[in-house]
């Protein structure tokens, strides 16, 4: 069975074809700064014969633009691919809220309905995917659209952490709860660490840290703690996302004189990293101004580092010890800088890291030293592979 994943971002789409259950992929492809009529990026990759094609300063003003350019270099005869779009049997998204949905469903009007229904607390992430959704509709009318939400790997996490401490009913009327989220790679972690160390009861936290980042605590496979909580603004300083921050500096601010809007505006575009450093929302250029001496650099770094830190001990406590940590995302598995901060702010737990393993990381690696208590890998979290697996499941099934 042939399906393809479609990985979709404010700017951004990227592809993979695979055929299912042997998780074989015949094609990726990327698509950079949707919306532009001058300047947008794209490439195509054909697995099977190693062809790659670039182009740039393209028009890609819709998603249905950057969609038209993946569908027709399937459909081109010279890539061998597809005869026929009809044989692409669904199409897999890595969708992330729906009011009421934490599984695998088929993205019918009810759930679409449902993701519109939580357009107010997930903007940079609904929006795009409802769109780029109604496009594929269009476009692919026989294939069976199926959502995988990234809420789903956090369902075993038990209620005295899933629960605010606000008015029960609160929980029962609106759903008011700690969802988290990057279930995805959080999952492809918990299932991928039997397979790296033969073992299949541990306790372990992953690190996804990239544009959005997270923790998760995963105790036999199971997450049972994340650092999100009832929308992706919350938990670690992201990218320009604010993470946590006391409920009251939003009626504080409006006191102040702030509208909603301008409060909304800051803590999901000109917060995080960005907020902090006033460099860029980029860790790479963070890290480039810290080395040259800008505070406000230095201090978004420690301040990055310290959230992860304090995760990480209280995990350690709620699971009563910790058998592995691991980096992913372009964070997690590029900076040597913050993995390097963490694992040495970790050393009370026996954490050690192996330095000159740290500085050569080429995808999946083992980085801790050989007397290191934890374990510490980098892993190339596969997203679209996870997916891919459980659209495949749902199709069986239905």
């Amino acid at each position: 069975m042939k399906i393809l994943v479609c990985n979709v971002g404010s700017t951004s789409l990227k592809f993979k074809l695979y055929e299912m259950p042997e998780k074989k992929v015949y094609a990726t492809a990327k698509v950079e700064r949707v919306g532009s009529e001058t300047d947008a990026i794209y490439s195509f990759t054909n697995v099977a014969t190693g062809e790659k094609i670039e182009k740039d300063h393209l028009a890609v003003p819709k998603y249905k633009d950057g969609i038209a350019l993946f569908l027709s270099d399937l459909l081109d005869k010279k890539q061998g691919i597809l005869d026929d779009i009809k044989e692409i049997s669904a199409v897999g998204f890595k969708t992330v809220l729906a009011k009421g949905h934490h599984g695998v469903f088929e993205l019918n009007e009810e759930v679409l309905g449902a993701m519109r229904d939580y357009l107010f607390i997930a903007p940079a992430h609904n929006r795009p995917y409802l769109d780029a959704i109604g496009e594929f509709q269009a476009m692919l009318p026989d294939a069976l659209l199926v959502g995988s939400f990234e809420t789903a790997f956090h369902k075993t996490i038990p209620m005295e952490r899933r629960l605010y401490a606000v008015p029960y009913e609160w929980y029962e009327q609106y759903g008011i709860q700690r969802f988290g989220f990057h279930g995805h790679s959080h999952e492809y972690t918990a299932r991928h660490l039997p397979e790296l160390t033969g073992k299949t009861s541990f306790k372990a936290v992953s690190c996804h840290l990239g544009g959005s980042s997270s923790l998760c605590a995963i105790e036999d496979g199971k997450s049972v703690d994340c650092s999100f909580g009832f929308t992706p603004q919350t938990g670690l300083p992201h990218a320009a996302r604010v993470g946590d921050i006391d409920a009251y500096v939003v009626p504080f601010l409006i006191n102040e004189g702030l509208s909603m809007d301008e409060i909304t505006t800051a803590f999901s575009k000109n917060g995080g990293l960005l907020g902090i450093s006033g460099v860029d929302s980029d860790l790479r250029f963070i890290e480039e101004a810290a080395n040259g001496g800008n505070a406000r650099a230095k201090l978004a770094i420690d301040m990055l580092v310290a959230s992860i830190v304090k995760y990480i001990g209280s995990f350690y406590a709620e699971m009563g010890g910790l058998d592995y940590i691991t980096f992913a995302g372009g964070i997690g598995e590029n900076s040597k800088t913050i993995r390097k901060m963490v694992c040495e702010k970790l050393g009370c737990f026996g954490v050690k890291l192996d330095e000159e393993k740290n500085n050569n990381v080429h995808g999946e690696c083992e980085i801790s030293a050989a007397d290191s208590k934890v374990k510490i890998y980098t892993i190339a979290t596969d997203e679209e592979q996870m997916v891919a697996m459980k659209t495949y499941e749902y199709s069986l099934e239905h």
